[in-house]
């Protein structure tokens, strides 16, 4: 899934420029002819395995769970004690998904007053049912796992913090496939190295109010954020599901300037992820974020899931509709993701979900 050339300045950008694409069209056209085989460079290596080397951690799901053949989809959080000494910061997280087929994705919280584990207990089955966040107090979280993610590290001197005592809840979201599978996917913790100067913190950028038509194979939504801070913005990930086809977020300082944050004209639910900026992308406080995107539930939609077209609504399950832009900032300051939080749920009328 490519981003827009210059709109957004990204590590390892994922598009080919116009020349790049003309030398290609070139080749084809010539019947693709073989080169000189002694400028034939190295066949390129794909690391096996954990993908940023050994972890310093690994946690792993305490036993296989059960998806059911068919039925409405399964949220489902599974606690993992981290049992991590005060102080303890992590650079990274890798998660290795043990069942893509059903896996629609992974996000990790922490939670730090023991009710996770109770709920546990409670339950007959591994983890606990939980639908549109962990349901329980979230003191932050560590990321998580979507189709296409690639796994980094966070630069030098920038971490995310866990809470002493803190257990990771990882909630899975599954899409039975038809047939009964199960699922014990695993994940990385890598712990920061040297001195920390700011922490990450993340929030979502949403619209919620949606109701797509059957047929309609243009429907836009726009959606603004005001912020009552100076943020530092380091990465973005847009989120939608099948009926998505494109996102476009901007911000406007207050002198007026526009600095592009991402556009995704061709949107793919299998190739999602975080794009992290080559510098981080400084926004004065009063800068106006405005999210726009649009969606296809046309038959014309390959992906629809729906046969004939039916209005979708915002949902949790794969066959309804999500519009959100994560928003990964870093800061020195601790409280500035409370301002954020509070701001956001006031602007949106909504109660936001952070990580």
């Amino acid at each position: 899934m490519e981003t827009v050339p210059d709109y957004g300045e990204f590590k390892d950008a994922n598009y080919l420029s116009d020349a790049e694409i003309a030398t290609l069209k070139n080749w084809a056209n010539a019947k693709a002819p073989e080169g000189n085989p002694a400028d034939l460079p190295p066949a390129p290596h794909f690391a096996e395995g954990w993908q940023l080397g050994p972890p310093d951690l690994v946690l792993k799901m305490p036993e296989p769970f059960q998806i059911p053949p068919e039925g409405e989809d399964i949220y489902q959080c599974f606690v993992l004690p981290l049992n991590l000494p005060a102080g303890a910061s992590v650079s990274a997280v890798e998660i290795h998904p043990d069942n893509r087929k059903v896996l629609h994705h992974s996000l990790l919280y922490l939670n730090t007053d023991g009710s996770a584990r109770e709920r546990d207990k409670e339950s007959p089955e591994p983890g606990y049912t939980c639908f549109g966040g962990p349901g329980v107090p979230s003191a932050g979280g560590l990321g998580g796992w979507v189709p296409g993610t690639t796994p980094r590290l966070l630069p030098p001197g920038v971490a995310m913090g866990v809470p002493p005592g803190a257990d990771l809840i990882m909630q899975n979201h599954y899409h039975p496939s038809g047939k009964p599978e199960t699922d014990q996917s695993e994940l990385g913790i890598y712990f920061a190295k040297g001195p920390i100067e700011k922490t990450v913190f993340t929030f979502p950028m949403r619209h919620r109010d949606l109701s797509i038509p059957a047929a309609d194979d243009h429907y836009q939504v726009t959606s603004t954020f005001v912020t009552p801070i100076d943020l530092e913005v380091i990465g973005i990930a847009p989120h939608m599901h099948l009926l998505g086809r494109q996102m476009k977020v901007a911000a406007t300082l207050p002198n007026g300037q526009i600095k592009p944050m991402v556009w995704i004209k061709d949107w793919d639910f299998n190739w999602q992820g975080m794009y992290q900026y080559q510098a981080p992308l400084c926004l004065p406080k009063g800068t106006k974020i405005e999210l726009q995107a649009t969606f296809d539930n046309s038959s014309g939609n390959p992906k629809n899931p729906h046969s004939p077209p039916q209005t979708v609504h915002w949902g949790e399950n794969t066959t309804d509709e999500m519009c959100i832009a994560f928003i990964e900032c870093e800061t020195r300051n601790p409280g500035d993701r409370l301002a954020v939080r509070r701001s956001l749920a006031k602007q949106l009328g909504i109660q936001a979900r952070f990580r």
